[in-house]
């Protein structure tokens, strides 16, 4: 499992933030897209204020779980955007959740979150997140990001940064929230 872990985050060197053209999908058909994996469902992440969950317990709700690092130049311009769905939709039972893929420590993400008035949870993401999602996106880079619907079903794959992505992004949140 390390040797994987390993592997991705020198993918994650190599690729750097990978933002480089896009390849997006949007939420045309649920169908058009695979189920959201068990291990990313069932995996511990641990948040910021030292509490843990697991994705399947967020069912009933929409949810962008986005993978970032603070060093990650795409990643910071995408934040903004974060915090507008987060705060335009959460009274709609949305829920944006950055998991950081690096060992970054708790002060480091905390200062940057704080200069970035980020308003969504943040933590690091779970070995088995990190993979899973990356594989099932065909990607080593950041930032990614994945939509789960109100019912746990994958709604949204969303590949790099920029204004294409973001705008995807955006018309997919709002789609799905509204269903």
């Amino acid at each position: 499992m390390k040797q994987l872990i390993a592997v991705f985050f020198v993918g994650l060197l190599i690729a750097g933030c990978a933002n480089g053209p896009a390849a997006n999908r949007s939420a045309r058909k649920e169908s058009a897209y695979p189920p959201v994996s068990p291990r990313i469902m069932t995996a511990e992440n641990k948040l910021l204020d030292e509490t843990t969950f697991k994705l399947e317990e967020k069912k009933g709700k929409v949810v962008l779980v986005n993978l970032w690092a603070t060093w990650c130049g795409p990643c910071r311009e995408e934040i903004p955007q974060l915090v507008e769905l987060q705060e335009r939709y959460k009274d709609q039972g949305f829920e944006v959740i950055g998991l950081d893929v690096d060992d970054e420590t708790k002060a480091e993400i905390e200062a940057f979150t704080t200069k970035m008035k980020v308003n969504y949870a943040i933590g690091w993401a779970h070995d088995n997140v990190t993979i899973e999602i990356s594989r099932m996106n065909k990607m080593n880079g950041i930032p990614q990001s994945i939509l789960i619907n109100r019912n746990g079903e994958l709604t949204g794959i969303f590949r790099g940064g920029g204004a294409n992505v973001l705008s995807k992004m955006k018309q997919t949140v709002a789609k799905i929230v509204e269903e």
